[in-house]
């Protein structure tokens, strides 16, 4: 038995089995629930808005080519996927697992890295599992931050890193990347009252959204500069892959090797295309590790093992799925560049990641979420406004490298209508 309940009213009509049984609500029911104030600056973010947008399309019946999620289609392969229904049958993966019984898979991460950057890591005291990356850019600053301390963070970045800060009751100043600065920050326009106040810089290169990518050098300058204001020295590293041009890029951790300050996190998302799994690691400074081990501790368990076991085998199994997927968005990439400048519309070509950054054209300059909403109204291709990425991202729109050369081909076609 159930009834309906009336917004503001007490009319008996819409309570048709409203009895001695089932009263009606009093009015005490009906107050405005209220909730913390941290709360507020989570009203919306980039990929809920365009989420709104992409509904009403497909309601109006467009062919929806969605190029605003940096979610890889590229299948998760084989041998991964074997070890994770080789675990479904092993009864003694089934229970909670807690942080000793991820052994096996800190030692895989630790492995992986030394092999990798050069970098010595202690499994036990230097690694932690994650639900992928962005658990971790979530949750450190409850371990770092006490109220009113501030942050520094890319503008534009990556949205999970604002709302980390903001769960936290901590402050944030925004280091502006621009064109003319290669999209890097630059540490002595921060003002002095303002370091003073920072307890944590987060930094994330290979870049989500710019695609920018940053040198050792760099890193140097940045590790200095946290060292010399006590301030935590957080890097976000999902792209450390995608790489297309060179051979490779740093780590945080080499310009730290000390691990005096750093952290870095690590998802298996982009490179084994293991989004749907969520499944990371952070590494690094101990002190730090041991903190975001506590705060985890209050949230959650960790993840299926068997999730676990077919991660050991992406990080210690054979890598040529890996340079195959790098491969494959190269040519993405190269297609979708040539597109764009066959109808006109010039932009650089990124040196890593699977997005595109694109300065608007004319008039679009200053409204970055009208001209996507009217893309994906009129044309059915969905790509993310920059300014949803912070305020230094007006003027851009990023494109996700997520379909076939010959569906980004169809995308560029859609766009050129809409545009001339």
């Amino acid at each position: 038995m159930y009834w309906l309940i009336g917004e503001g009213t007490q009319n008996h009509a819409q309570y048709p089995l409203a009895n001695a049984q089932y009263p009606l609500p009093t009015s005490n029911s009906q107050k405005k629930m209220q909730f913390a104030q941290r709360l507020q600056p989570l009203q919306s973010n980039v990929f809920a808005d365009m989420d709104i947008a992409k509904a009403a399309a497909l309601a109006a019946g467009r062919d929806l080519i969605d190029l605003s999620l940096g979610s890889s289609d590229l299948p998760t392969e084989n041998h991964v996927i074997d070890a994770i229904a080789q675990s479904l049958h092993d009864p003694s993966t089934h229970g909670y697992l807690l942080f000793h019984g991820t052994q096996a898979f800190r030692q895989a991460a630790a492995t992986w890295y030394e092999q990798k950057f050069g970098i010595s890591v202690n499994p036990e005291t230097e690694v932690l599992p994650l639900i992928g990356s962005q658990e971790g850019t979530a949750h450190l600053p409850l371990a770092i931050l006490n109220p009113g301390d501030y942050a520094l963070l890319l503008d534009p970045g990556y949205p999970s890193h604002v709302g980390g800060v903001y769960l936290a009751s901590g402050q944030i100043y925004t280091m502006p990347l621009l064109a003319e600065n290669h999209f890097l920050p630059v540490f002595a326009d921060i003002p002095d009252e303002i370091v003073a106040k920072s307890k944590m810089m987060v930094l994330s290169y290979p870049h989500n959204p710019t695609t920018a990518i940053a040198t050792l050098a760099f890193f140097e300058e940045a590790v200095r500069f946290c060292q010399k204001h006590n301030i935590v020295l957080v890097h976000d590293f999902p792209y450390v892959d995608l790489i297309f041009e060179g051979k490779g890029v740093p780590s945080i951790l080499q310009a730290d090797r000390e691990k005096s300050i750093s952290i870095e996190f690590f998802t298996l998302s982009k490179s084994y295309n293991m989004g749907g799994f969520r499944i990371g690691y952070a590494i690094g400074n101990a002190e730090l590790i041991r903190a975001l081990r506590q705060v985890k501790a209050a949230v959650d368990f960790n993840q299926y093992k068997g999730i676990l076991n077919g991660a050991i085998a992406a990080l210690t199994g054979s890598q040529t799925g890996v340079d195959a997927g790098v491969n494959i968005f190269r040519q993405r990439r190269d297609t979708f560049i040539a597109a764009l400048h066959h109808i006109g519309w010039e932009v650089p070509t990124p040196p890593a990641t699977m997005y595109v950054w694109a300065k608007l054209p004319a008039p679009w300059t200053h409204n970055s979420v009208d001209f996507c909403t009217k893309l994906v109204k009129e044309t059915g291709v969905a790509v993310s406004p920059g300014s949803g990425f912070g305020k230094s991202g007006e003027g851009y729109v990023r494109f996700a490298l997520v379909h076939n050369p010959s569906i980004l081909e169809i995308a560029v076609e859609r766009i050129a209508e809409f545009l001339h």
